[in-house]
């Protein structure tokens, strides 16, 4: 049998499921020319339902189960396997599957690529001395970085020591078809229990996991309804996806008195929809690398307020295309709701500039063709070296 001459792409993830690195993998999986590349996704625990949203029929899923800790005992494992694969490029993506990229170099893989997206609760702004050296450890492995921010660039080259030549920096990029704003400016959520259109819909969307912060926004509620009062008539609270927050969210409105006025939706798979069914999006997270619910907010036309960590301030001027407060700050995040909430049409001002912003600067198709490019020049430069030819069986 022909063998397919497409260069094979090995996407590293820590695990595959609900989130916001791994739709990115989603969206370059299904937008990059099916002529130029194959894809196979490997996650070091496990895969869920979440890989169905691959419109693609040629991606091969493969789980490897690991438990948590360090992986030596499992390279010999990854090696063989992608000796077996054979792919060209090994893009690995944060400090759980870079580890990864030492077998991707045992097993002679031409070209190895390790993506920074952003932190985790452990390393809220990647101070911590350990992932330093543990990310300068596999530093020899990798050929190319990709930092999803200017500040996680930055940190790549002053704190890991990689040279500015091997850091490219690609934004997300969001789906502007899919994300736009309601036509009668909002939409009604399905089964949420405020349906009435004199209702102010504020919301996030995002596992609740303590990254995220969400029990800051539940907090932030409560102290609004505090401050003004009279907002309890209107205002709501939309909390979407599920995770181990879920119980301290649901406490922090009970114990407030609001319970009756939020409604902690679960995780949902039409965030387009649950978007329009908002009148304004706050992340409230503790570190952030490139925020896809913000720009997928964005693009729909909400006013969005955030918390100024990793790259949110470059996704939104305050005042123009969104709002910025200190992170774990709750009095100032609920001033800004209720300065949105006060002043609607502003707010709206802001979305409408923000989906400017998005369509300028964070298009799918730009990010996309970024990756699509980058793939192609460092394969280019492996042949050049004899490395797509001369490599171990």
């Amino acid at each position: 049998m022909k063998s397919d001459p497409r260069p094979l792409i090995a996407h590293v993830v820590h695990r595959f499921a609900t989130g916001g690195l791994e739709n990115g993998v989603v969206n370059l999986i299904n937008e990059l020319p099916a002529r130029r590349f194959r894809h196979a996704v490997i996650a070091l625990t496990e895969i869920t339902d979440f890989s169905r949203r691959i419109q693609r029929d040629d991606v091969q899923f493969i789980a490897l189960n690991k438990p948590a800790g360090h992986g030596l005992w499992i390279f010999p494992r990854v090696r063989a396997l992608l000796r077996e694969l054979k792919p060209a490029v090994v893009h690995t993506r944060n400090l759980g599957a870079l580890e990864m990229s030492a077998p991707a170099a045992w097993a002679g893989v031409p070209v190895r690529i390790h993506g920074e997206h952003g932190w985790d609760i452990n390393d809220p702004d990647g101070r911590s001395t350990k992932f330093r050296l543990a990310r300068r450890m596999y530093r020899p492995f990798v050929h190319q970085y990709v930092a999803l921010s200017r500040h996680l660039a930055h940190y790549l080259v002053q704190h890991v020591g990689a040279t500015p030549r091997h850091v490219a920096q690609i934004y997300n990029g969001v789906d502007v078809q899919r994300f736009r704003a309601h036509p009668d400016g909002r939409g009604v959520i399905a089964g949420s229990p405020f349906a009435s259109s004199e209702l102010w819909m504020v919301g996030t969307v995002g596992r609740l996991q303590a990254v995220k912060d969400q029990v800051l926004l539940a907090r932030a509620f409560v102290r609004a309804l505090e401050l003004a009062p009279e907002a309890r008539r209107r205002m709501r609270l939309v909390v979407a996806g599920d995770g181990p927050l879920r119980a301290q969210v649901e406490a922090v409105l009970s114990d407030g008195g609001v319970a009756e006025l939020a409604w902690l939706a679960g995780e949902r798979h039409d965030v387009p929809d649950v978007m329009r069914g908002l009148d304004a999006f706050v992340l409230p997270s503790l570190a952030e690398g490139i925020s896809n619910t913000i720009l997928e907010a964005m693009a729909t036309e909400l006013p969005v307020v955030a918390t100024e960590v990793g790259g949110n301030a470059e996704l939104l001027e305050h005042g123009v295309t969104g709002r910025l407060v200190p992170a774990s700050d709750v009095d100032a995040m609920a001033r800004a709701l209720l300065d949105d909430f006060a002043d609607p049409s502003a707010a709206r001002a802001r979305g409408v500039r923000a989906r400017a912003e998005v369509e300028r600067r964070f298009s799918l198709d730009g990010m996309v063709a970024a990756y699509g490019d980058l793939y192609d020049r460092l394969l280019a430069k492996a042949a050049a070296r004899g490395a797509l030819h001369q490599r171990p069986t």
